[in-house]
């Protein structure tokens, strides 16, 4: 059984950092891309495969206890200071900023997520459709260091250093020099979203794409438009991630 689609992606989609859907507690500041949790709106209900971009602040000592997953790829780029990870297949792990952690919930998984260190931390957590249903269980987490080309943390291959989850989709990350311009990989599916994750980063390309993304913004886009030509960093802070997807 192959889940469905959750949008038509239209030739350009653009989310602003402002627009996405807030969640607040006293202890998580939680920014959503796509509908979550009780945030629904059926415009935002993901963009091709890509389910959930949630953008998570944790306070010190605090943080999400077990809690279940399944039939879901979740991918975790820590940004800032450290997470404590433990789930029902045994796996205990802290997760520093700079490194991803990816687990197929397939058959179905519990586990928690943690802030015990002193510092509030930052992450990314994404969830992306599998291509099938009731698979088994994975974990895995590594460190990649982010330079100003694009750095493979996912990747139908294995064989480019990245991981591998159970979709046959590419998530690069890169830090883009101001003094240069970086050009869109060739490689992967028709979609292409693009994420800020800080910083202020132009693009060069259409009419049809806004002339900077800032930290938060989302643009979705088809690669056969071409609306991109390529992007450089308006600032020293300038930190991305890119998906293709089929």
């Amino acid at each position: 059984m192959q889940p469905a689609e959750t949008t038509q992606a239209p030739t350009v989609i653009f989310r602003p950092a402002a627009q996405r859907f807030h969640s607040r507690l006293d202890w998580l500041d939680s920014r959503h891309s796509f509908s979550f949790a009780g945030h629904v709106d059926p415009d935002w209900m993901g963009f091709g495969p890509l389910r959930v971009i949630n953008d998570d602040t944790i306070a010190a000592g605090r943080g999400f206890g077990m809690h279940p997953h399944r039939d879901m790829e979740i991918i975790t780029v820590m940004v800032d200071g450290e997470l404590s990870h433990k789930d029902s297949m045994g796996h205990s792990a802290v997760i520093h900023a700079g490194e991803v952690q990816r687990m197929s919930a397939g058959t179905g998984i519990t586990h928690s997520e943690m802030n015990n260190s002193t510092e509030s931390c930052r992450l990314l957590q994404i969830w992306i459709e599998p291509e099938e249903r009731g698979i088994p269980t994975a974990y895995e987490q590594k460190s990649f260091p982010i330079d100003a080309q694009w750095t493979p943390l996912i990747s139908p291959q294995s064989n480019n250093g990245a991981m591998r989850i159970a979709r046959s989709v590419h998530l690069w990350r890169a830090r883009p020099a101001q003094t240069s311009q970086l050009t869109l990989p060739s490689t992967g599916g028709p979609l292409l979203w693009l994420q800020v994750i800080s910083g202020t980063v132009n693009l060069n390309g259409s009419d049809a794409v806004p002339e900077r993304l800032q930290q938060g913004d989302g643009l979705g886009f088809q690669r056969m438009d071409a609306v991109i030509d390529d992007l450089s960093a308006a600032d020293a802070e300038a930190d991305i991630l890119l998906f293709a997807l089929p």
